[in-house]
């Protein structure tokens, strides 16, 4: 299994990585089908060896073709295809991050800033990255650590965002924030987002923060409808440990820690929620020429003339 922190390859090394390729879809995403069908058949064609993970195997029934969880064929694969939206990558992401395999995507979402490529034109666009002409996007990942008495009682890692937010109540939570060991403030509110640059146009721009530059070595605390008008959106070090204690005036059962929108714990009495940087980052697959700006203008609506 490759480690992270990869160096870049060059184009021979790249066209000798790519033999074994994994193929990942939305679990239920039958819109995925058609396109599916024609990556395999493209990569197939090319000699490539293709494995499909179970939900892209249950959405194209291939018996010529190894299906099994992601978890498992990473071990081996030399690149990950995903074709869905953003909400797919973002899983196949937190996968691949430790095993150091790249990450293309297909974008059968809705804005699609991650997974930048259209089905229209497929050919068009693998075909030069598959012979190592693309662009490496190399993105960090945070991890959420939950710990009581003295010991870690969960962990998880995102790649957009860890969000601390009430649950199943109209009620604010209060809680206090430190950053490496420093208080920095106590706040009422529906919660907090801890954003990695990559999540930044995600819910952290819903909740009024600033869009970062995926380069940045940083995060952001964004407030969720904070009971203080002056409590604004912090930027802060990427290197930085992000602490998070919920006080007694919070109904503990009433709080929810949430990863990437996906992955749900729940805290205890006492318990500090750590969040930083994990030891190992997700590399991205751009096709040449791909332009950040240029993304943000076609996403957000920039380039639209007021009417």
């Amino acid at each position: 299994m490759r480690r992270c922190g990869a160096i870049e390859p060059t184009v021979e090394h790249v066209q000798r990585q790519f033999p074994r390729i994994a193929l990942v879809a939305k679990p239920g995403g039958t819109n995925a089908t058609e396109t599916l069908g024609s990556v395999v058949d493209f990569l197939l064609a090319r000699g490539h060896g293709v494995r499909l993970d179970t939900a892209a195997g249950s959405v194209l029934p291939r018996p010529d073709l190894e299906v099994g969880p992601l978890e498992s064929l990473i071990r081996d694969a030399d690149l990950v295809i995903v074709v869905g939206g953003d909400g797919t990558l973002l899983h196949a992401a937190r996968t691949a991050a430790d095993a150091g395999v790249p990450l293309l995507g297909i974008n059968l979402g809705r804005l699609g800033f991650l997974t930048d490529i259209s089905p229209d034109g497929l050919a068009t666009a693998l075909d030069p990255i598959l012979r190592g002409e693309f662009v490496e996007d190399p993105r960090c990942v945070i991890r959420a650590e939950i710990e009581a008495g003295g010991a870690v009682q969960a962990s998880r890692t995102a790649f957009n965002d860890v969000v601390v937010h009430k649950w199943n109540t109209a009620r604010l939570i209060e809680f206090e924030t430190y950053i490496d060991g420093r208080f920095v403030n106590i706040q009422r509110s529906d919660g907090l987002i801890v954003s990695t640059p990559t999540g930044s146009t995600a819910y952290a721009l819903s909740g009024g923060g600033p869009i970062l530059h995926p380069a940045l070595d940083a995060l952001v605390l964004v407030p969720i409808c904070p009971h203080t008008l002056s409590n604004r959106p912090l930027v802060v070090s990427g290197e930085s440990r992000v602490e998070i204690v919920v006080n007694g005036h919070s109904d503990y059962e009433s709080v929810r820690v949430t990863c990437d929108g996906q992955e749900t714990l729940q805290i205890s009495a006492g318990a500090r929620i750590g969040i930083r940087k994990h030891a190992c980052g997700v590399r991205l697959i751009h096709p040449r020429g791909h332009d950040h700006f240029e993304l943000l203008r076609a996403k957000l609506g920039w380039s639209e003339t007021p009417k």
